[in-house]
């Protein structure tokens, strides 16, 4: 050393003596856990333009050539949107093969003879492939609502089939030869089963051209049914004649089908009652016109699901890894509340950048995290009472904000449906007075029983520290602003000093001073001029809580309110409840209050599917009066839609569930299916009055003759979309709305056709001057 003071060289000064040199991770934006280990997250989406499945698949068989690459690691799938594409579909795949056996052994047992029901069996699949032909050419794909489509029209496949067979069937059985029959027979029905055809297809032309959430939902499937009703009718009057001709007998038919003798003999004493009839008919309307109040509505259906996922927020300014040690502890709360029905618990803590697959509805930082909770696909107990247990034990923890959210499906995601169902705006021009607002209507809104985890827009952010520069103390000393900065952040953030190679890899240097806490600021020594000054000289230091996010829209200030659901009542009731709470809320002159997220979609939705409604009426008019060349006719006809809707509204009443606008579409479809019936009825009418009978006579043997194809349609029809009701899928829920509406519209619509139908036409006939004979015994 002393040959080195010799020299005149200074003595080294190694990094080690004034430093501590450390080879870490950066700091973690978040953390993930996976059943309680520590894990990384990754969250992969598809190109809009590829098809879910397919990439699924193509993914997976990436996945297995990875985990060959990394031995020792483990790749767990959280969570895959293609099983639930897929098990709707095979679901749906399997309704529609369970309601085609059903409709075939319906044929069988109206008929009794194995050569007719396979003659009309062998109509469905054809129609399908024409079907699927039609969708090609459309650009449409297979999926949960195609499909749905195709489930749907399974037993509508074989109406104009039964019609058409069934008339021939019955010419042969009154003596007339094969040939005679196939082709007098489709002639006499060809006129009825094309009206209630073009009927049916005419009530989804508003679907197809709706521009909202209905529109854009089942459009594909209005397209599939229409292409399913077109195939069938021409399956119908083209292929079953050639059919029948080849292979039924040409030897004299055996009466052996289910006739409907009595039928004829109780008609009789209810034309002599007709006024009677028709009262009680309009009363029966009038009765289920009053009791629609009572049943609920809802935008979309609630599925039950085997996951469910957990907002959480701790108080603000809560650091990640504290943040992390409240979300373990919450981690064992849900293991000790699902026990043995747990499968998998996969948590976010902190800001997830897109790996939570998700929308969250507070603004994320490190005092937030969400929890996805599985279940085994076998639990014994409901997600609802598990999600009910684990509210009453975070309720012990006030500080802690929580909210319970079941995940939805991807088609509720699609939808829009994933943000809060509960959205208040407050619009006007000062934030103040709008911010005083907010809290005075989210106060209120704690207090609806149905609500929870009701936040605001303008809750309090994390902590923050500002600093206001002094410019003049500033300037005295010199001390710029750009260079406080510059100091400021090196000092709390540390500084980048290069790279360097380690391993094959280049690692950031950064050089980071001690750890400065809040108190130690006001001394933070500032460099200028080769001299230090506390960082107090120049700047006041304030702290407060930073603003969350600050919302326009239309160009005024907005404050938001979102609310959560809990507990059973019925969504349009929830918003009842919230407008009574709100009434009394005054707003300044110039501010207003709209209700928005699913309400607002809810309403939008149901305003344009009453329009549809009301349009698919009037085209069915429209298309009955061309057919019968009449416009007193379609009036008996058009009678059977209220006498529809009384079943469609029975059957959710009777089983308390809401309307929804599936259940809407199975209304309006409903609309199109149940005047088939009258329609083969009255065209069979007119064509005995034009032959010369007289009115009662007409009616009586025109109801004795199509009482068996009219009942055996409903049934096959009922029959097909009976297990899209009794589903147990996630995607039955879905359905399930369309197919019940469609099934008790058609139960009652069935049973007054053959009853009220024929006293209308009566009626009508009797006002036009017409004698309607004798009704004798």
């Amino acid at each position: 050393s002393s040959d080195v003071q010799n020299s005149g060289k200074p003595n080294p000064v190694y990094l080690k003596d004034i430093a501590k040199i450390l080879y870490v991770n950066r700091d973690p934006e978040n953390i993930v856990h996976l059943n309680g280990e520590r894990c990384i997250g990754l969250a992969i989406y598809k190109e809009t333009r590829f098809n879910t499945v397919k990439a699924v698949e193509n993914l997976s068989t990436a996945l297995d050539d990875i985990r060959k690459a990394l031995p020792g690691y483990n790749f767990e799938v959280i969570e895959n949107q293609a099983a639930f594409i897929q098990g709707a579909i095979d679901e749906v795949e399997q309704s529609a093969l369970i309601g085609i056996v059903l409709a075939v052994i319906v044929l069988f047992v109206f008929l009794r003879r194995i050569g007719t029901t396979l003659i009309m069996s062998v109509a469905i699949p054809i129609s399908v492939i024409a079907t699927f032909n039609l969708m090609y050419f459309n650009g449409l794909t297979l999926n949960i609502m195609t499909l749905g489509g195709l489930a749907l029209g399974a037993g509508m496949l074989v109406d104009n089939a039964i019609v058409v067979m069934e008339n021939i069937f019955r010419n042969l059985e009154e003596g007339m030869s094969l040939r005679e029959a196939a082709v007098t027979g489709t002639a006499q029905v060809g006129g009825a089963i094309t009206a209630s055809t073009i009927t049916t297809i005419v009530v989804f032309l508003p679907i197809v051209y709706l521009h909202d959430a209905a529109g854009e939902l089942f459009r594909e499937q209005a397209w599939t049914v229409a292409f399913s009703l077109l195939s069938s009718l021409a399956v119908a009057i083209l292929l079953i004649p050639v059919l029948s001709m080849q292979f039924l007998k040409t030897s004299k038919m055996k009466t052996e089908s289910i006739r409907f003798a009595g039928y004829e003999r109780l008609l009789k004493k209810i034309l002599r009652k007709r006024n009677t009839v028709i009262v009680t008919a309009l009363l029966l309307i009038l009765i289920t016109v009053l009791l629609l109040p009572l049943i609920g509505s809802e935008f979309i259906p609630k599925v039950e699901s085997n996951s469910f996922k957990l907002n959480l927020k701790f108080p603000a300014g809560t650091a990640l890894k504290y943040s992390d040690r409240m979300v373990k502890g919450i981690e064992g709360i849900i293991r000790q509340v699902a026990g043995e029905d747990l499968r998998t618990v996969y948590s976010i803590t902190g800001p997830t950048g897109g790996i939570a697959g998700d929308q969250q509805s507070f603004f994320e930082d490190e005092n937030t995290a969400g929890i996805r909770v599985f279940l085994k696909e076998n639990h014994r107990r409901s997600s609802d009472a598990i999600i009910f247990a684990l509210n009453r034990v975070l309720d012990e923890f006030p500080e802690i904000e929580a909210e319970i959210v079941k995940d939805l499906s991807s088609l509720q995601s699609s939808l829009g449906t994933d943000q809060a169902p509960i959205v208040l705006e407050i619009a006007g021009k000062d934030l103040d007075r709008i911010r005083a607002v907010t809290q005075q209507i989210a106060d209120s809104l704690k207090t609806v029983s149905e609500l929870t985890a009701v936040e605001t827009s303008f809750d309090e952010g994390p902590p923050e520290i500002n600093l206001l520069v002094d410019r003049v103390r500033a300037g005295i000393n010199n001390v710029t602003v750009q260079s406080l900065t510059d100091q400021l952040r090196d000092a709390l953030q540390g500084n980048v000093a290069g790279d360097w190679e380690y391993q094959g890899e280049m690692r950031e240097i950064r050089v980071k001073p001690p750890e400065i806490r809040s108190g130690d600021l006001p001394a933070f020594p500032i460099q200028t001029e080769g001299r230090e000054i506390p960082l107090s000289e120049v700047v006041h230091i304030e702290t407060g809580f930073s603003q969350k996010q600050i919302l326009h829209e239309n160009q005024s200030r907005i404050g938001r309110i979102n609310a959560w659901l809990k507990g059973d009542k019925t969504f349009d009731r929830v918003i009842a409840e919230i407008r009574d709470k709100t009434e009394n809320v005054r707003l300044p002159e110039g501010y207003r209050m709209t209700i928005g997220g699913e309400e607002q979609k809810r309403v939008e939705s149901f305003s344009s599917l009453q329009f549809a409604l009301l349009l698919s009426v009037i085209l069915i008019y429209m298309v009955l009066a061309s057919q019968f060349e009449s416009l007193l006719h379609p009036f008996t006809i058009l009678l059977t839609l209220p006498l529809a809707g009384v079943g469609a509204v029975l059957i959710f009443l009777i089983l308390g569930r809401p309307l929804n606008i599936m259940a809407y579409i199975g209304i309006i479809m409903l609309m199109g299916i149940a005047v088939n019936d009258s329609i083969i009825l009255v065209d069979t009418i007119n064509q005995h009055r034009r032959s010369g009978m007289a009115i009662t006579g007409a009616i009586l043997q025109a109801a004795g003759k199509r009482i068996r194809p009219i009942i055996m349609t409903s049934l096959t029809t009922i029959l097909a979309l009976l297990p899209l009701t009794i589903g147990f899928g996630e995607s039955a829920a879905l359905r399930s709305p369309m197919a019940l509406a469609v099934i008790g519209g058609l139960v009652t619509s069935t049973i007054l056709t053959l009853v009220v139908i024929p006293c209308v036409y009566m009626l009508f006939e009797s006002w036009r001057g017409e004698k309607a004979g004798t009704v004798n015994d």
